[in-house]
């Protein structure tokens, strides 16, 4: 692998090279964390769970808390009374 110089662009952007690209699968959407070093910065790819799964699987953990709860029209009447009164 050659070494290539990269520019950064006036929004401070950086390309990785195709080859690295290309080498290390790096895809766009890739999330990566930089470390500060002496002379420069070290950057990491990180893995973040997909929101959109972790949402839904979450979403049917509390639906089925709440299936377990008996909740009755009394019950919601009293608590708003209570709310009301504090």
């Amino acid at each position: 692998m050659d070494t290539e110089i990269v520019k950064m662009s006036p929004k401070g952007q950086l390309v990785v090279p195709q080859e690295i690209r290309d080498e290390e699968g790096f895809e766009p959407g890739d999330r990566f964390i930089p470390f500060p070093m002496k002379n420069g910065v070290l950057f990491k790819r990180i893995k973040i769970p997909d929101v959109k799964v972790e949402f839904q699987k979450l979403s049917k953990e509390i639906e089925q808390q709440f299936k377990k709860l008996s909740i009755s029209e009394k019950d919601v009447d009293d608590a708003v009374k209570w709310a009301k009164q504090n």
